[in-house]
């Protein structure tokens, strides 16, 4: 039953990696699946997808030459470190690696700062570094099922792009303010990281529409909660909350409210539905 889980995870992340890798790149371009096919044709290679290759090392360490990539797949690969030059892919806009044992972030990050799209599922780092406020047009960050605790840099309010991020699976080593500073967030999914509370300060997430809290240690949310004005979509199953702060009325554009795997009872799902009659709440 477990491996049927991690299985149908492994498979939901790749499939919805691939959906994303679609938006990059040139419209129609090839997506190649041979690394030496690529590296023998070397220019015009904008996009790659090479899940599930054995990479030959001596192929593998010229990888960095595709200075004309785009977009990049790596799964399954049994890699655990960056080929010699892998910074200078200057013109990557979309990096993904799945279930690879990568110990760190790319080095010198400051020389890919074209990236828009970052993910990470089972790789082996503990931190995420604190030069990722290099890479000034990142849009996207997913970094999920990592095996160790994961330490945040404070340097993550520096990107002011950053408006979708994704940690989920693993032990955060504190809790999140880093992410709750960075100014421009829309979409915000910290499910499963062992967070026991939540920041007060949601006047800073002005522009937050989707807050997915999901499987964590919760038992309260703040009444400031109301100050994000555009959240439309809050998921909060299977924490320890008994009930939510009475300023949730006030969250006028909320549609959708996930209270499932709590401790509500079926009168207070009333009253919620009394307080946001145009939300639906799922329970």
């Amino acid at each position: 039953m477990l491996k049927h889980f991690i299985l149908f995870l492994v498979l939901s992340h790749v499939c919805f990696s691939q959906s994303e890798f679609d938006k990059y790149g040139p419209f129609g371009t090839q997506v190649y699946t041979d690394l030496k096919l690529a590296l023998d044709i070397n220019t015009n290679v904008y996009k790659m997808d090479l899940s599930y290759k054995k990479l030959e090392p001596k192929l593998y360490a010229k990888l960095g030459k595709l200075k004309d990539l785009q977009a990049l797949i790596l799964s399954g690969n049994e890699v655990k470190t960056y080929p010699i030059g892998f910074s200078d892919l200057y013109n990557l806009l979309y990096f993904a690696s799945f279930n690879n044992d990568f110990t760190s972030f790319p080095p010198d990050l400051k020389k890919m700062v074209n990236l828009n799209y970052l993910e990470f599922f089972a790789a082996k780092f503990d931190s995420i570094p604190a030069d990722i406020a290099y890479l000034s047009k990142l849009k996207t960050l997913k970094i999920s099922s990592i095996n160790d605790t994961l330490h945040l840099p404070e340097t993550l309010r520096y990107l002011k792009n950053l408006k979708d991020v994704t940690i989920e699976n693993c032990v955060l080593d504190s809790f999140p303010k880093e992410i709750f500073k960075i100014p421009n967030l829309n979409f915000l999914n910290l499910t499963n990281v062992n967070m026991f509370y939540m920041t007060k300060h949601f006047e800073r997430l002005s522009n937050l529409e989707v807050l997915i809290l999901d499987n964590n240690q919760l038992q309260s949310l703040p009444f400031e909660i109301y100050k994000a004005k555009k959240l439309r979509f809050l998921s909060v199953k299977n924490n320890h909350l008994q009930k939510l702060p009475d300023s949730i009325s006030q969250a006028e554009n909320l549609t959708v409210l996930d209270v499932r795997g709590n401790g509500f009872s079926k009168e207070y799902i009333e009253v919620l539905k009394a307080l946001l009659p145009g939300c639906e709440v799922r329970y």
